[in-house]
């Protein structure tokens, strides 16, 4: 016979990604593209998540669901400053060196900087079928800065 589940134990990998998260905002590191292409990432992985929440509760509990289907709008917004971010940042020193064995660009997947892009293009596809344009129109930000 097995023990019921401790309400701490039920979902140990977000708690494991939780732990993570926080590692990173004692750490105070400043923001590189590395750093905001792995958040992006992460963030994705919540969007998604968040999206299967909604569609589960939203039959049996339909505010709730609504609710979390807010969560999602708004974390899709938190997603597209970041990747916003991650192209305002500079990014890696060029070599200049022919004999580097390192060839990004010949990657099947593109360059390391696309991956991002595609990441984000995908979720917004996603997000776009299941969102109506006013709910995606972003609140003002400052980061537009010309």
């Amino acid at each position: 016979m097995t023990s019921p589940t401790r309400p701490d134990d039920a979902h140990p990998y977000l708690r494991a990604a939780s732990a993570g998260i926080r590692h990173h905002a004692r750490a105070l590191t400043p923001a590189d593209r590395p750093h905001l292409d792995v958040f992006h990432a992460h963030l994705t992985a919540l969007l998604h998540l968040l999206d299967r929440l909604a569609i589960n509760t939203r039959p049996p509990h339909p505010a709730a669901g609504h609710h979390l289907a807010t969560a999602h709008t708004r974390l899709w917004q938190a997603t597209t400053e970041v990747h916003a971010a991650f192209h305002l940042l500079p990014g890696p020193l060029p070599t200049g060196t022919e004999t580097s064995s390192c060839h990004p660009e010949r990657l099947p997947e593109g360059p390391p900087v696309l991956t991002i892009c595609q990441r984000h293009l995908a979720a917004g596809h996603v997000v776009r079928r299941k969102t109506t344009p006013t709910d995606l129109r972003p609140y003002t930000t400052t980061a537009c800065v010309r």
